[in-house]
């Protein structure tokens, strides 16, 4: 008999984004990314990514926002600062549709940027934090 493991775990939360090609559902994990989910979600409600465009499309790979300056250099998080890496045993860049947050290359650089793969990304484990998914 085999066994069936649930990877990801239980939603609790969703936010959708109105976009000019329609609305991305995003169910969001706070148990696992609390810091990344606050951050988020406190944005959203401010408005601060109304009217801001995805500034950064790579076929097969990801879509990302959240750049006000839409240069892939703006932003900031409801922090006053960068805020640390929230990495999670159970969550790996291992399908399409996951949402986390863009950093600057290094360690504990999350702000307002964030992304969502269109496929696998395994190379980005432990290297960006997974927040939610789109459904």
């Amino acid at each position: 008999m085999s066994s069936v493991y649930v990877l990801e775990p239980p939603t609790k939360g969703k936010v959708i984004v109105n976009t000019t090609y329609g609305p991305l559902d995003i169910e969001l994990w706070p148990k696992e990314a609390p810091k990344a989910v606050r951050n988020f979600v406190q944005l959203c409600l401010e408005g601060y990514y109304d009217n801001t465009i995805f500034h950064r499309i790579i076929k097969g790979f990801l879509v990302q926002g959240g750049d006000p300056t839409a240069t892939g250099f703006g932003g900031e998080s409801i922090y006053g600062g960068t805020f640390s890496d929230e990495f999670h045993s159970r969550l790996r860049f291992n399908h399409r549709g996951l949402v986390a947050c863009a950093n600057a290359g290094t360690p504990h650089s999350n702000s307002s940027q964030f992304f969502f793969t269109l496929d696998r990304c395994d190379w980005l484990d432990k290297k960006n934090t997974i927040f939610g998914k789109v459904k």
